[in-house]
This record gives structure tokens, C-alpha cells and sequence, in this order.
């Protein structure tokens, strides 16, 4: 009995469970109250769940169904015939350590803010499901990402609830003696101390760097408190600890590392600390830097200008001072590698530049970012056009048990052994198609329908009356535009993401009474589920926000287009399992690429975007649907007026009329063959097993 209950304890603390659906069940059932109200997390569930009860459950069917998962667990973990055994066996003994700021795993880890988190923690996952040796490097964020409430006037606030390392799956590093493993960089003229923490991630591990502890001067304990949080200054101090302070965790940990990826440039100060190291042995600067580049390796992630950190001259020196003089590097050779115009080291410290003047490859995450990003570091290596600039791509995809929704991987398994085998080749998915009927098909689309819009009404009214708008809000009258509440049985679309600006989503707002036409049509209406958050220090995505939730309160939309309050990875799962469309509505070509879409496709959800991002490599003109073919305008009020216009024309005249042309059965027989277009051809080319293949074969591996 003891060691069943150990290996409850065990499984709770390995995020191996969170892509398991019978794990995820069994912890459910302990408590579904309790389960709920943890945010989905079994360590502190099991805080709450006594040893007597634990024993007395054991006794029954639960004591089964635990037995079964711990077996299943344990031989995941034990396996040796992986894919990477089979072609990659080198990183099945050497290391690939993984650098990234944020990591999304699960909701109930709060590390993360939006779609790079997202990316870095499907990434794990699959290197994990692939047997590749590869750990992963962030900070221990103590106050996590924040808390989304909105106000009765719809205004964003902020709220920084703490994690307990203790309610959290994370343990300990220690050195030989068992004693805490403490590394230290310099910061300004201070030297400051960092503990780590590990966390399970099927067979890899996510290290942790935290500087909350009594050996730092107060103001230092707080660099990771939150999510990209404070000012420049609290930014490029994160940036050292990730960057240097990762790279000499490696070290005290003893990981023979094979190469360094730095996921965005947040993290490549670590490229400083190996050049350091090499110096150190006495190499000449220009040996030691083509030493440094051979083991690293970048990806960007944006085209936008703000996301590439940028710091004043006088910060670096302020900032980095005492480093480069225990290390012997000339400020202005430093100033070099990340200036954007080495003849002028007056100007401003690039961390994308740093990345790229010191890695052996370079890559964009779609295709069309690939190209976008030549363009714009061109000058960066003097090159004569940007087809000569050493930037490649490999687009994003989605870890797909993690995306898939309960009922949706049962569903599946009728017809397959596993959702690796639907998504493993378009041949494959065709021969699993062919046995499901589309009255199967559509049974599965009311059935995950019905689930979120139960979702939406619990959680609403949990939002509503934390805004005290419950009443006002829920009322219906008698007049024909608020007799509708949401359904299951009207064509329901989609959006959720970071409210930056340039994702523009109030665009499906900008003719208010076609709008009012399309959701109050008599015969086929439409709903539309909105979430998100802005950046804390982003008043117009904020404002984007308050547009929408001032909409959501008109009369002819009240119960009809709803915006959901703290967007997280839990919400997430219920909207891209049950809505019918996904939109996407971006300024070309300001998405890299976005992976949201890719996450409907095995629930029968079609994908409706600006051609941007992965959809220009994915979009047949069967699998969903475009808005417009990219045409781009200088004039921002001219593109936004064009790209609406297109997202109402195919709104109206196919994507509708599909869904409500049914057969005698009332099945949308012409709906459900882009339903299997989309399983076809999206769904074994945009998950992150092939990802992490592409970047295995392409670029962690020396050719």
C-alpha cells in the first residue's frame, strides 16, 4: 500500500501527468472541487487529501486506475528505444540545454506570459516524448505572471499572487553534500547569488535560477519576481542571471553540454559567459568567439522591434563593468558584438545581435518569419541581399497530447492507437479518417461545444460577480436580441492571445451593424468568445480590451459575444477544443508565427486568419479559410479598413453558409470535409515532434 501511495507522490511531482489524460482523471477524481479550485495542481491537491482517505480509495477501483497510469508513467520513463536513440544518439548522452525566459508547461506553473512560454514548454515536452537529452533554463518567477481582473468599467488590473515552492511540483538542486547549490554573477559592482530549483518534465528537467534568498541585498532578491516584470534595469539583471547564471549551473551541475539554444534573445548573455570561459584559457578573442559560436544556436521570435532588448551604452558599462574586468574583455570589443553599427559604439546594445554575431545558425519560426527576419538583419552581416543572410526557418508547431482535450483523445482512440499515430503522416491521418463517419465527426464537435459553453457559464459568473455586473449582464428581456444565449448549435468562433496591438482584436468590431446583422442573423447566427491579456505597461492593448468588454455589454450582442476574464493555458484548452472558428487577425507580417490555430485541428476546428505567421505554408484553400491574399498597405487605417472588409466577405459568404448547409440528416457534410482536409494536412506537419526534429537534425546536430 506504501508505495502505492509513493507513486502517487511521485507521478504528482513530474509534469509528465499534465499531457496524460488517465492521469489528469485520477487526480480529478480524488476531489473535482478541490481539483478546481488549485488551479489543477496534484501537489497541493494532495495537501488537501488525508493518508487515511488515500488508503481507503486504494481499496477500490481508483487503486486500479492509479496502478495502470504509474505503470504506463514508469515504462515512459524507462524507455530506450527512442527516436532519438535511433537518429540523434549523441544527444541521448550529451546535452542540449535550452534557454528560454519563460516556459508554459501547465497552467498551474505560473512562468509564463503568452506564446513563447507556450513554445518553450511544448518544446520540452516533445524533446521528452522523443528521448532527447535536453534540459531546460529559465527563473524561478516567485509572483509568476499576473492575474487578470477586469473592472466595472472593463479596464485591466493587475494582481501578483505568490507561489510556494512548497505547493509546487520543484525540488531542491544540491550539491554533493546536500547542500543547496548556490551559483553567483556580477551585477554592476555587486556580486549576486542565485539558488535553483528542478522541475520533472517527463524524462527532461527545467532548471530554475531564484535570487530570493537572504545572501542577496534586498533589492536583488527581487530580479525574479515576476514575468518580465519591473523597469530596463530589472530586465537586463534577468537577463545575466538566465544567460551567465544558466551557463554556470551547467557547469556546477557537471552537464557535458552539446549545444546552447537560445529561444529568443532574452537569454544570450550566456554567449558572454562561454567567450568568457575561453578567454580564460588564454585563447586570442577572435579564436575564441568562433569557439563560442560553434556551440550555440538562436531562434527569433519576432518581427516587432520592440521585442528585441535593447540597452543604453551607459547601462552596459553601469551594468556589466566589473564582469568584463574579471574577465578581461575590452568594453567597447563588448560593445561591439552587440551593436547594430560596430562603427558606432555609442548607439544601443542589441540582444538579438548578440545572439547572432556569436551562433553557428540562426532561424526564424515560420517560413515567411524566416524571410522577414533576413530582411531585417541584413545589415547586421553586410550582405548585398537578404537571401545571403544566415538566417533559416522551421516553423512552430503544438505538443499534441497537451492541446488535446480529454473526450478528443478518447474520441481518437477508437480509430488509432495514439494521437502521435493521426499525426505521424497525412497518409496515416487519411487511413484513420476513412473510418470516422461524419455523423461521428459532428457528435464529436456538440459534444466539446456543449463542454466549453458550460465552461463559460461557470467561469463567467465567477467573473461577473467579481465585477459586480452579474445581474446587469445575465438579464435577458423579451426583445428578439437577447432571447439567444450561447449555443451549441450556432457557429461559434474564437480569439484568445496576448493583446498586443498589432493583433488588432477589436477588427471584427469595425462596422458595428454588419456585425449586429451577422450574430442576430435569424437562420444562422454567429457567437464569438473572446480572452486575453495586455502587457501590464500597455495601456493600448489595455484599451483594446475595454473595447471589446464595452461591445460584449450592447444589447444586440449581450450573451452573444462574451470576453473571458484571465486568459490562461486552462482556458486556452476549453476554447480551442469547442469553438468552431479560430480567428486570427494580425498585421502581416507582424505575427512570426503563432500557433494557436494548429491547436484546434484535432477537436474539428478550422482555422480563419490573415496570412501571416505558419498559415501562408499550411492554407490549401480547403483546410480553413484566409483573410485576403496579404495584400499590405502603408496606410494603417487603409489596411485595417481592406483587412475587415475581407474578414466580413468571407465571414458572410462562405465560412456561414458552410456551416448551416446541412443534409437531410442535418449533418454540414461540406463543413466536416475542411474538418478533414485540416486533420490531413496540418495536424502531422504543425506539432512540435516534427519541430523538434527539424531543429535536432538541422541545427543541434554538427553537419
Amino acid at each position: 500500500m506504501r508505495h502505492i501511495i509513493e507513486a502517487l507522490q511521485k507521478l504528482s511531482r513530474n509534469l509528465w501527468w499534465s499531457w496524460d489524460t488517465e492521469a489528469k482523471e485520477l487526480f480529478k477524481e480524488l476531489s473535482p472541487l478541490i481539483w478546481e479550485r488549485v488551479n489543477h495542481n496534484p501537489v497541493e491537491l494532495l495537501h488537501h487529501i488525508s493518508q487515511d482517505e488515500l488508503k481507503a480509495r486504494l481499496d477500490c477501483e481508483f487503486g486500479k486506475k492509479l496502478e495502470n497510469v504509474t505503470k504506463r508513467f514508469e515504462a515512459y520513463l524507462a524507455e530506450k528505444d527512442t527516436w532519438a536513440s535511433k537518429h540523434a544518439p549523441s544527444l541521448t548522452e550529451k546535452t542540449v540545454a535550452y534557454f528560454s525566459a519563460e516556459f508554459g508547461i501547465h497552467e498551474s506553473v505560473r512562468i509564463y506570459s503568452g506564446g513563447l512560454g507556450v513554445l518553450s514548454g511544448d518544446h520540452i515536452k516533445s524533446a521528452s516524448d522523443l528521448g532527447l537529452n535536453l534540459v531546460g533554463i529559465t527563473l524561478f518567477y516567485k509572483e509568476g505572471y499576473f492575474r487578470q481582473c477586469l473592472n466595472q468599467e472593463g479596464w485591466q488590473l493587475e494582481d501578483y499572487p505568490l507561489q510556494y515552492p512548497e505547493s509546487l511540483p520543484l525540488e531542491k538542486v544540491t550539491d554533493s553534500d546536500g547542500k543547496d547549490l548556490i551559483i553567483s554573477v556580477n551585477i554592476a559592482q555587486s556580486e549576486v547569488f542565485a539558488q535553483a530549483w528542478y522541475l520533472n518534465v517527463g524524462r527532461a528537467k527545467l532548471y530554475l535560477l531564484d535570487t530570493n534568498i537572504p545572501a542577496n541585498e534586498s533589492h536583488y532578491r527581487d530580479i525574479c519576481s515576476r514575468v518580465y516584470g519591473g523597469d530596463q534595469n530589472m530586465r537586463i539583471n534577468q537577463e545575466i542571471v538566465l544567460g551567465i547564471g544558466g551557463v554556470k549551473l551547467l557547469k556546477a551541475l557537471g552537464i557535458d553540454t552539446a549545444v546552447y539554444h537560445m529561444n529568443e534573445g532574452h537569454s544570450a548573455f550566456l554567449t558572454v559567459e562561454l567567450l568568457a570561459e575561453q578567454l580564460e584559457k588564454g585563447l586570442e578573442p577572435e579564436e575564441a568567439k568562433e569557439l563560442v559560436k560553434e556551440q550555440c544556436v538562436f531562434t527569433t521570435h519576432t518581427p516587432v522591434a520592440a521585442g528585441h532588448d535593447r540597452f543604453s551604452r551607459d547601462m552596459i558599462r553601469y551594468t556589466f563593468d566589473k564582469y568584463l574586468q574579471n574577465n578581461g574583455i575590452a568594453f567597447d570589443d563588448f560593445m561591439k558584438l552587440g551593436s547594430e553599427d560596430p562603427s558606432n559604439l555609442h548607439g544601443l546594445f542589441t540582444m538579438t545581435v548578440l545572439a547572432l554575431n556569436l551562433s553557428r545558425s540562426a532561424n526564424g519560426v515560420s517560413k515567411l518569419h524566416g524571410q522577414v527576419s533576413r530582411e531585417m538583419w541584413q545589415h547586421i552581416f553586410s550582405a548585398e541581399s537578404p537571401e545571403q543572410v544566415p538566417i533559416g526557418h522551421i516553423t512552430n508547431g503544438v505538443h499534441t497530447s497537451s492541446w488535446s482535450s480529454g473526450f478528443t483523445e478518447k474520441f481518437w482512440r477508437r480509430y488509432s492507437d495514439s494521437l502521435d499515430t493521426l499525426t505521424s503522416t497525412p497518409e496515416e491521418a487519411s487511413k484513420i479518417l476513412a473510418k470516422v463517419s461524419d455523423e461521428e465527426l459532428w457528435c464529436l464537435r456538440y459534444h466539446l461545444k456543449r463542454s466549453l459553453i458550460d465552461f463559460i457559464y461557470r467561469y463567467l459568473s465567477n467573473q461577473l460577480f467579481h465585477q459586480h455586473v452579474y445581474a446587469t449582464y445575465m438579464e435577458m428581456d423579451s426583445s428578439k436580441s437577447s432571447k439567444n444565449p450561447l449555443s451549441p448549435d450556432v457557429l461559434t468562433i474564437g480569439f484568445a492571445r496576448r493583446f498586443a496591438t498589432y493583433k488588432r482584436a477589436p477588427l471584427i468590431f469595425s462596422d458595428i451593424d454588419r456585425l449586429t446583422r451577422i450574430v442576430n442573423h435569424p437562420t444562422m447566427p454567429a457567437q464569438i468568445i473572446f480572452a486575453g491579456k495586455a502587457h501590464p505597461h500597455d495601456d493600448a492593448g489595455k484599451h483594446y480590451i475595454q473595447q471589446i468588454v464595452e461591445h460584449t455589454r450592447l444589447p444586440q450582442f449581450k450573451g452573444k459575444i462574451i470576453f473571458l476574464e484571465n486568459y490562461n493555458l486552462g482556458v486556452a484548452k476549453r476554447m480551442i477544443s469547442g469553438v468552431d472558428v479560430w480567428l486570427n487577425n494580425p498585421v502581416r507580417p507582424m505575427e512570426a508565427s503563432g500557433t494557436s490555430g494548429q491547436k484546434t485541428v484535432l477537436h474539428g476546428g478550422l482555422n480563419f486568419s490573415i496570412p501571416d505567421g505558419w498559415w501562408p505554408e499550411a492554407y490549401n484553400g480547403e483546410n480553413g479559410w484566409s483573410i485576403g491574399d496579404g495584400e499590405q498597405f502603408d496606410n494603417p487605417d487603409e489596411q485595417n479598413r481592406h483587412d475587415a472588409e475581407k474578414l466580413y466577405d468571407v465571414l458572410e459568404n462562405q465560412i456561414i453558409p458552410t456551416f448551416y448547409n446541412r443534409n437531410v440528416d442535418n449533418i454540414p457534410v461540406k463543413w466536416l470535409k475542411k474538418v478533414r482536409e485540416a486533420i490531413v494536412t496540418i495536424g502531422p506537419v504543425y506539432n512540435t515532434h516534427r519541430m523538434v526534429k527539424d531543429y535536432t537534425l538541422q541545427y543541434y546536430l554538427k553537419n
